[in-house]
This record gives structure tokens, C-alpha cells and sequence, in this order.
């Protein structure tokens, strides 16, 4: 068991669960904290309770939780019932564990456990990956003693709570980061064009519907160049084929890629949604990307996100509801035209990015328990 409790270092709490933009920065705090001799126990609901890769490996407890954004009248009674029901089961897990530090992802996941910690007497942190506080982490910004932050600029961060808000960047994977130096693949007129295509965990019908077309519209000698690897949802699988073979087209179709920061390092160019996993791994890897909000995200945090990244130079914002054939076909022609300008952007994808935000993260985490070691606890 990764951090086991018989290790003798500081128990962290980590409250995580639902997508992965929650869950892979847990995953990378857990590592780094175990390779520095923590224990570790993760916290989530019952979605969270068959997670894999490190945090599998942690010891585990489910709290009841609910979303409450975005429901009806009746279904938001129901989700608070479940997080006061779930706070006092994280209130009853907490005073017995006694952690040194208790981490928020963000989420709903999160709310029940964080909400228990932040009236105990043990130390608290949360860590943000959008370019704009959630509304699960607005709820602790006024209580906790940190707020790390995956932007340099993030908006909804209360005035009060500034002085407390340390920017980390957004940890990664370990697989995502061994590959941060990667070259750039080289590119010349004569050289394959490699985009990679997909939207999120279960990808955007949206690329399956306009990517093809896009490419339709390219003169010959652009079309031929490219390679393309594409994730679509399952239902889009079939007209998607259908319309790459009807251009000569050998791409690369799938609902799911196991290897995504593999396909991500041998892209040319990543068209993609712009949630927080998503943008990190591309700037820890280093692609220059063309990204579309997902435009019913939670206060819009996926066009946030985008711009922070088009505003460094290292991608382009297309919102979703102007992403046409013709739009695409336009970028891409221009981006085929003009290899120097995409190498550009990979390398300013780069540096936007920060490979070593797990360590960083993790440095602020212990700062909090070498603040506190005398006295983790719980206050009645």
C-alpha cells in the first residue's frame, strides 16, 4: 500500500473523486508525498471507491456526497441531505484518523470531508485547477490556511483569502511528466502532419462532426500530409470511419486511448476541449493546440482556462460555437503553411506549463504540517 501507516510520517488526507481533472492532481500529490515518507488516506464518494493507479492504492473511505449545480428543486434537497449526512461521516473518519493535513480537490466529491476538516483543529488546504474558482473550493477559500492554485491568474479567489493563495501549477501524472522533455516531432513540407483529436473522458461529438469536414475543405497536397488519431463517443464511431475512408483518409479511431500522453507527445497538434487535465498535460508535454470550451462547463471555466493558454502563445481559442468546417479549415491551412509558427507555440506551450507543480504542491502541504506538527487533532 502506497504510504502505508506504519511509515511513521505525517498522515495527509486527500479529498478527491469524480473527473479526472479532480483526481489526476491527486494522484500526482500522492506519489510525491509517499516518495517523501507520508501516509496517505484518500477520501471520496462512492464513484471515487474503485479509482486506480496510486490512489487505488491508498487506503480508502467513501462519505456520502451530492452535486447540487445544475439540478432541479427536489434533486438539490436530495444532494444536501447527502452531504450533512456525509460531513458527519467525515467528521467521525477524521477525529479518528487525526491527519496532520487534509487536501481539497474541488468537486463535490470533496465537500463533505473539507467541510468536516475546516471545523477541526487539523490543517487545511485546497488546491484549484481551473482558471477560476470552483464553487465546491469557493465554499473554503474564508477557511482554509491555502489555496494552490494551477494559474497565475485566477478569478473568484475572495480579497481576504489573497495572501493565502500560493500558485503550484497543476500536478501531473507521472506518465505525463517523464515525457515533458520530449522534442517537438520534426516537421517540414514532406513530413506527416500528426493531430490528435479528442474531448475529454468520453470524447465531443462535436470534433466527429466538424473535423472531417475540415479536412474535406483542405487542398490535396494539406489533406494527404495528415495522420490522424481521434477519440469519439462510441455512437459516433461508425459515420466517423465512414467519413475518413470516404476522404482516403487512414486515421486513427477509438472511444478511449489508454495512452494518451504518448499520442499527446508524437501530435504535431492537439485539437481538444480546455479542461484542466487536458491543458496541463499538453503544457507539461509541450503542443501547441487548438482548444474548444466545452461551453455548458460550470461558469465557464473551460474558456478560462483557454485563454490563459492562447494568451501565453501556446495554443489558439476557438469557442465552441464557432467552430465551423470552415473555421478549422482556415487554422489548419494557415498552421500547415507555417510550421515555424506551430514550433513556436510548442515551445510556448512549454513554458506555460509547470511539470514540477506536483513538487511544488507537495512543498506547501508539508510547509502546513511543519507549521502544525505539535498538535494535529480535533476541535469538538
Amino acid at each position: 500500500m502506497i504510504g502505508s501507516l506504519n511509515t511513521g510520517g505525517p498522515l495527509i488526507v486527500l479529498a478527491a473523486g469524480g473527473t479526472g481533472g479532480h483526481v489526476f492532481p491527486a494522484e500526482a500529490l500522492a506519489q510525491e508525498l509517499s516518495d517523501r515518507g507520508c501516509r496517505l488516506a484518500l477520501v471520496t464518494d462512492r464513484r471515487g471507491g474503485d479509482l486506480g493507479g496510486r490512489l487505488g492504492e491508498l487506503e480508502t473511505h467513501c462519505v456520502w456526497a451530492g452535486g447540487i449545480a445544475g439540478k432541479g428543486p427536489v434533486a438539490r434537497v436530495r444532494s444536501a441531505g447527502a452531504i450533512a449526512f456525509g460531513t458527519l461521516q467525515a467528521r467521525k473518519l477524521l477525529k479518528k484518523l487525526k491527519p496532520s493535513v487534509v487536501v481539497g480537490f474541488g468537486g463535490y466529491a470533496s465537500v463533505p470531508t473539507m467541510l468536516a476538516a475546516i471545523y477541526s483543529t487539523v490543517s487545511t488546504a485546497i488546491h484549484e485547477q481551473n482558471a477560476v474558482l470552483g464553487r465546491a473550493n469557493r465554499l473554503f477559500a474564508f477557511k482554509v490556511q491555502k489555496i494552490a492554485t494551477s494559474y497565475e491568474k485566477v478569478s473568484q479567489i475572495p480579497e481576504t483569502a489573497v495572501t493565502r493563495t500560493v500558485y503550484t501549477g497543476m500536478p501531473v501524472r507521472a506518465a505525463v511528466r517523464e515525457l515533458h522533455g520530449t522534442p517537438y516531432p520534426a516537421l517540414s513540407e514532406k513530413t506527416d502532419f500528426n493531430i490528435l483529436v479528442f474531448g475529454g473522458s468520453q470524447g465531443a461529438s462535436v470534433f466527429s462532426r466538424v473535423v472531417p469536414k475540415a479536412i474535406d475543405r483542405l487542398e490535396g497536397p494539406y489533406r494527404e500530409r495528415l495522420s490522424i488519431v481521434q477519440q469519439c463517443r462510441p455512437e459516433d464511431y461508425s459515420a466517423l470511419r465512414a467519413d475518413y475512408a470516404r476522404l482516403g483518409l487512414c486515421a486513427e479511431i477509438a472511444p478511449f486511448f489508454q495512452d494518451i500522453p504518448h499520442r499527446i507527445a508524437e501530435s504535431h497538434l492537439v485539437i481538444s476541449r480546455s479542461g484542466a487535465s487536458t491543458v496541463a498535460e499538453v503544457t507539461a508535454i509541450g503542443r501547441p493546440s487548438i482548444l474548444v470550451p466545452y461551453p455548458n462547463a460550470i461558469d465557464d471555466h473551460q474558456t478560462a482556462n483557454a485563454h490563459a493558454l492562447d494568451e501565453a502563445g501556446g495554443g489558439w481559442l476557438i469557442p465552441d460555437e464557432a467552430l465551423t468546417a470552415e473555421s478549422l479549415a482556415h487554422r489548419l491551412r494557415t498552421l500547415l503553411k507555417m510550421p515555424r509558427s506551430l514550433q513556436n507555440a510548442a515551445e510556448a506551450a512549454k513554458r506555460a506549463g509547470r511539470a514540477e507543480a506536483g513538487s511544488a504542491l507537495a512543498d506547501l502541504i508539508l510547509r502546513l504540517v511543519s507549521d502544525n506538527d505539535d498538535s494535529p487533532g480535533w476541535k469538538r
